[in-house]
């Protein structure tokens, strides 16, 4: 299975809800664990990023790409 690209602000549905109720959560912190606050309720967990992948079912919204531009011109 490929690794999914995550991004800063990203909206995912993961598939077990939230004691909240709530199935809607928004990516704020990446690395080896992905964090993400719940839509509903507002509280923040880590997850590791093998199960992160694992729990996402699907992406509502991306986040905007962060890129860093490089001059090709050698002074």
């Amino acid at each position: 299975m490929p690794q999914l690209e995550f991004r800063i602000g990203d909206v995912v549905q993961l598939r077990k809800p939230h004691p909240c109720g709530g199935t809607i959560w928004k990516v704020v912190r990446l690395g080896a664990d992905i964090g993400f606050v719940c839509a509903t309720c507002g509280r923040r967990v880590l997850l590791a990023r093998s199960t992160a992948e694992r729990r996402v079912k699907k992406f509502l919204e991306h986040g905007p790409v962060i890129g860093i531009a490089f001059s090709d011109a050698a002074d």
